[in-house]
């Protein structure tokens, strides 16, 4: 399905004029259970466009414990001050042994959860005995009452804004068992409706005390109360916004997780852990959206989506034009509308079976261009590459203008800002590429470079020489600029290349490819294809390709740590990357201050979430003492670095907040400080939490400590006195990189053209010679073996 085409499946749910749209604790409240103003504000406003086009919403919400929570944990001091003055009116002889217990709990915090909080202990030694069950209940009915509240005058507010009348609708169970009581409900949301109100519905937990929840109860979450109000009040679509994509076949966590377009029975699916808010989970989303859809209902289709993408409601239920279709889609059993979906996911399937029969056929195409190309002089990849640079400007209009539809795109979808940079073309990111193609065209021809040779025997001339490598496989992530990097050291190599981008970048990366595409024939003069470099856009999985290690000889992820981690467990074919780049700086004791400042600063923060950024700074005890570390830490701060805390650097005060792991990649403006005693700590912390890839200190200038360093860390980029930002192809002279790689076979560091080589040994013999020659009692030839 192209992307200017719709499945008619998901056509038809824009059709529908009644549908009821749940949100989950999980997105409309933060982890601490303060409401989320980014996510609630897109959700208003969509249900402001449905409600604009004529469309009913039914507004099931959860969030109230959640929200009531944090209400309740700021009136701690209130309740406790409450208590311990009814306890000294009934007991006055107690009152000492309860004011050392109650001061005794004030000193740790309330749990957020509920269970085992200072209040809840309280009651539990001087009230009635309650079971850790029926705490629980109490403690989750108090939240609701005051959650709830809350939630619906926010919900309030952002309605007004949009001219949309709000009510509030809470229910329990028994509103549904009793006939009277159902048919008041229907005839009270059927009013609202009528009259253009929005109906927001909610269990009353205050009441319901959250009991029961057994297989047999009417609904045990809002979930299935969001299924319930889908078949009662007669909507035709059912949305269930939740904190993950959709279902997926194995947790959505597992790298290589396969989100379902359309769901067709549970054995699909390994069911993960449940959000660390609210009641529900996947199994019952699951279970939800399966008895929404029960034949007989008006309700013939329920989507599981994310409700963190801040354009779902939008997506499925009302105007946008992208047609990217989102969430799985559950059916009515033998409707017209489940027929479709299982024509259209059949015809997906198999087009996603076909991924790995037209990955082969553009490796092998490929493989078949580089070999023509690996014939031809050097000056045809130079002139190859210099139109590629040539065309990068020449139509950079272009190429920022797709790429402008990517960064649309991800600002709809909520992408991390992080990524959304990556993602980012400029006209000087774009010079920068042409300058470093341009860069590589200037270099020496790497192939054919003689290694070695030597004389076997007499008239027996052996040599080594440079080859390519065959066919490369590049998935990478976020960043279109890579694809001409890697472009151009696969040509001046004279490999093959077959790209899988990330899906975000979908518009930039095929511009991309056409104008390479279109100078590659240019600059050769049509002797080689566009095919030496194939693009590969199907909806399949990475895990399709990871398969043809007949075709594909060298795979390098450019991504983040789950996906390098997966494909190194999944294919045979030899990988070349990093998983990880925890740097270090070590400031040594004869560290000058201005000089360890300028290194720390620029180390950490001129492109934070690169891989070669500064995670970890480690400094000398006596950089304490001299200020030389306190500097460089206002520096930092005042760059705007959240620096976390050792626990050496705890106990010194250095830092106010403890780091939780001495290993980690933090990808932004945070960092963590440690103090070491001396280099030997410093190299020991380094071997032991850092990943290999880039380490640097910075010490007086002429220090021997300096070379020691060098010497000794086990790295694949080792630095004095610079920045570890310097760990690039372009900045290593390489002209690009494909990847940094800190596998200690073939290639380590920044890999540039030499890093996509091998070698092939070639014999020149005068005259005929054979191995029998050289064996026996009686050799009539002898090795040299000599150097030459």
């Amino acid at each position: 399905m192209s992307s200017s085409q719709e499945a008619a499946s998901r056509a038809a749910l824009r059709t529908a004029r009644r549908v009821c749209v749940k949100a989950g604790t999980a997105v409309v409240a933060n982890e601490n259970g303060s409401p989320s103003l980014t996510r609630l504000g897109a959700i208003v406003e969509q249900i402001s466009e449905l409600k604009s086009k004529g469309i009913q919403v039914i507004f099931v919400s959860s969030g109230a414990v959640g929200m009531g929570k944090r209400v309740l944990k700021n009136q701690r001091k209130l309740q406790m001050s409450f208590i311990d003055m009814q306890e000294k009116n009934d007991d006055p002889e107690g009152s000492s042994s309860f004011d050392e217990e109650k001061s005794h709990l004030l000193s740790n915090d309330v749990n957020p959860t509920g269970r085992n909080s200072s209040f809840n202990t309280l009651l539990d030694h001087h009230a009635r005995p309650h079971t850790p069950a029926e705490k629980k209940k109490f403690y989750d009915s108090a939240c609701a009452a005051a959650g709830q509240f809350e939630m619906m005058n926010l919900y309030s507010a952002l309605f007004n804004q949009c001219n949309i009348t709000a009510s509030q609708v809470l229910v329990t169970q028994a509103d549904f068992v009793d006939p009277q009581r159902l048919q008041n409900l229907r005839y009270t949301v059927e009013r609202l409706l009528a009259l253009g109100v929005l109906p927001i519905i909610n269990e009353n937990d205050a009441v319901s005390g959250n009991m029961g929840y057994t297989a047999e109860d009417v609904f045990s979450d809002n979930d299935s109360l969001a299924a319930i109000c889908a078949r009662n009040f007669d909507a035709e679509v059912l949305l269930l916004l939740t904190d993950v994509e959709g279902v997926f076949d194995q947790p959505p966590s597992t790298p290589g997780a396969k989100l379902l377009g359309v769901f067709v029975d549970d054995s699909q699916v390994e069911i993960g852990a449940k959000s660390s808010q609210g009641r529900g989970g996947m199994g019952s989303k699951i279970d939800a959206a399966a008895s929404a859809v029960v034949p007989g209902s008006k309700c013939t289709a329920c989507v599981v989506a994310s409700g963190k993408d801040l354009n779902s409601i939008r997506s499925i239920l009302g105007d946008d034009k992208s047609h990217k279709q989102k969430g799985t889609l559950f059916c009515s059993p033998g409707s017209s509308l489940e027929q479709t979906a299982l024509l259209e996911l059949k015809a997906s399937q198999a087009s996603d079976a076909n991924v790995s029969m037209e990955a082969r056929q553009q490796a092998v195409a490929a493989r078949t261009e580089a070999r023509k190309l690996q014939a031809m002089p050097y000056k045809t990849r130079q002139d190859i590459l210099n139109a590629v640079a040539d065309a990068l400007i020449a139509r950079k209009a272009d190429l920022i203008s797709a790429n402008q539809i990517d960064l649309e795109a991800a600002e709809m979808d909520g992408v991390d800002l992080v990524l959304k940079k990556r993602l980012k073309l400029t006209e000087e990111k774009i010079a920068t590429l042409a300058s470093g193609l341009r860069q590589i065209s200037g270099l020496k021809d790497p192939l054919g470079v003689v290694k070695s040779k030597r004389e076997l025997a007499d008239g027996m001339e052996l040599s080594q020489i440079t080859v390519p490598i065959g066919v490369l496989m590049i998935v990478f992530e976020s960043r279109p600029d890579s694809m001409p990097q890697i472009s151009a050291l696969s040509l001046a190599s004279g490999n093959g290349l077959l790209l899988k981008g990330g899906k975000e970048a979908v518009n930039s990366n095929a511009a991309i490819h056409k104008v390479i595409g279109d100078a590659i024939e240019a600059g050769s003069s049509g002797k080689i294809r566009r095919d030496i470099i194939g693009l590969v856009t199907s909806r399949g999985q990475v895990s399709d390709m990871l398969a043809l290690d007949d075709v594909i000889d060298l795979v390098i992820p450019r991504g983040g740590n789950a996906l390098v981690s997966y494909i190194k467990a999944n294919t045979r074919i030899p990988v070349l990357g990093h998983a990880d780049g925890v740097c270090h700086v070590y400031l040594d004791s004869s560290a000058d201050s201005d000089a360890a400042c300028k290194i720390a600063v620029d180390a950490k923060i001129d492109y934070p979430s690169a891989c070669n950024a500064m995670e970890t700074l480690l400094v000398h005890k006596d950089t304490v003492d001299n200020g030389v570390t306190p500097k460089v830490l206002m520096a930092l701060r005042k760059a705007g670095v959240k620096c976390l805390g050792g626990p050496k650097a705890m106990t010194l005060g250095l830092c106010d907040t403890a780091a939780e792991q001495m290993k980690c990649e933090y990808g932004n403006l945070t960092c963590m400080v440690e103090v070491v005693e001396n280099m030997d700590e410093a190299i020991g912390w380094i071997h032991q939490y850092g990943s290999g890839h880039t380490e640097a200190i910075v010490c007086s200038e002429g220090n021997e400590i300096g070379e020691e360093f060098l010497r000794r860390v086990d790295a694949a980029c080792v630095f004095k006195n610079a920045s570890t930002r310097f760990a690039d192809g372009f900045r290593f002279g390489l002209g690009a990189e494909v990847g940094i790689s800190t596998g200690r076979i073939h290639a380590r560091g920044p890999v540039g053209v030499e890093g996509l080589l091998t070698t092939k040994w070639q014999l020149r013999s005068q005259g005929i010679n054979i191995v029998g020659e050289f064996g026996g009692d009686n050799p009539t030839k002898k090795y040299t073996h000599k150097e030459m």
